[in-house]
């Protein structure tokens, strides 16, 4: 079993920042992939960003340029950097930890993006 908590949500200005964070733990697997999805009301959920272990990245094209995901091995954490956010970055934002079949989710982070 892996658990899988995110932190850092909540409500920022247009053109503010933010910084996620998603810790996991338990049964950890090395080699994984850690990313992070959205879900904004009556959207379907989306891939934002993922980054496997080695550090390899991948962005959807609306945040590219304006968020950057990270991670810390020894942490089994990941980030996301948030910068220039804007209403439509609005969502529940949720982690995910995948590893040889495994799939796990957090709970989901709400960020808010409103003048």
């Amino acid at each position: 079993q892996v658990q899988v908590v995110e932190s850092g949500g909540g409500s920022v200005q247009p053109g503010g920042s933010l910084r996620l964070s998603c810790a996991a733990s338990g049964s950890i697997f090395r080699l994984n992939t850690m990313s992070w999805y959205r879900q904004a009301p009556g959207k379907e959920r989306e891939l934002v960003a993922r980054i496997i272990t080695g550090g390899s990245t991948n962005y959807a094209d609306s945040v590219k340029g304006r968020f950057t995901i990270s991670r810390d091995n020894a942490k089994n954490t990941v980030y996301l950097q948030m910068n220039s956010l804007n209403s439509e970055d609005t969502a529940v934002y949720y982690c995910r930890w995948t590893a040889w079949g495994h799939d796990y989710w957090g709970q989901g982070t709400q960020v808010t993006v409103s003048s």
